[in-house]
């Protein structure tokens, strides 16, 4: 156990979803490897592969050095750049040699994270290139927030659902919901006074509300708004396909039911995803 017991909720849940990824992969025949996710251009191995990898660095190991096909037509920044590197690495690598390296890893990181000593405060570096230093609390819950999220990626890649209430799922949900007031007020440019609000329903179940105050920023906070400007409805697992970019809008149009401003509504929705 971790010397901050602030810091146990979320190695528990890292830790509860990383393991769910290896049950779920350790019994896949070679092919099944290769299915598509709903990651562009990556597969249940490259799901797998960026999680290992990601870890990996955490740990200390140095990146590998590769060079990239110039084929890869998902990889389109420098930020994709960075992360294919440890996708590609392991494109030809086995189903065996993947569990077995996930597992490895599993038993590195776990340790580490049994072990750490240093406070929640403390700054540590940020895995997403050029991004400044985040808390060692804050770099745990992102960790949460995409393990978990990529486990839902193998599980509808696989047609196995599960773990939607997991507490990888509460945690993702109160990381995600902090991306709000950017994807209103800024990307939307919801109007000064106004008030949005998500009303999501299923295995995580909240309601939050977006208000933009007179000089256009925005909070989010879960009290209800008397009159909205847009109101959405959907459920848990959609909200979290948006939100991570996972699908587009208009392939979800029957789950996501809006009220109000149909313009803003659609500015919304196009710019609603919050992760990398």
């Amino acid at each position: 156990m971790t010397d901050h017991p602030s810091l146990e909720p979320a190695t528990e849940a890292w830790k509860h979803s990383i393991e769910s990824i290896s049950e779920l992969v350790t019994p896949l025949a070679e092919g099944e490897w290769n299915r598509a996710t709903e990651c562009p251009g990556w597969s249940v191995r490259d799901v797998v592969s960026h999680i290992i990898g990601i870890e990996c660095e955490l740990l200390g190991d140095p990146r590998p050095i590769h060079t990239l096909p110039s084929d890869l037509y998902h990889v389109q920044s420098d930020l994709s750049r960075h992360m294919e590197i440890q996708v590609d690495t392991r494109r030809h690598h086995t189903g065996p040699e993947m569990t077995s390296e996930l597992e490895y890893t599993i038993i590195r990181r776990s340790r580490q994270l049994r072990d750490e000593k240093r406070t929640p405060d403390t700054e540590v570096r940020n895995v997403l290139p050029g991004k400044p230093d985040v808390t060692l609390e804050q770099a745990l819950l992102t960790r949460v927030l995409d393990v978990w999220v990529h486990e839902q990626d193998i599980r509808r890649a696989l047609g196995k659902p599960g773990n939607l209430d997991s507490p990888g799922a509460h945690l993702a949900k109160d990381e995600l919901v902090r991306g709000l007031p950017v994807v209103v007020a800024k990307r939307a440019a919801a109007p000064a006074g106004s008030a949005v609000v998500f009303d999501v329903s299923g295995p995580v179940e909240f309601m939050q509300t977006v208000r933009v105050d007179k000089e256009g920023h925005a909070t989010v906070d879960g009290s209800p708004s008397l009159g909205p400007l847009v109101t959405f409805s959907l459920d848990w697992e959609t909200y979290v396909r948006l939100a991570c970019g996972r699908v587009r809008p208009s392939a979800v149009a029957e789950q996501v039911k809006t009220e109000g401003d149909a313009e803003l509504a659609r500015a919304i929705l196009d710019n609603f995803s919050v992760t990398p």
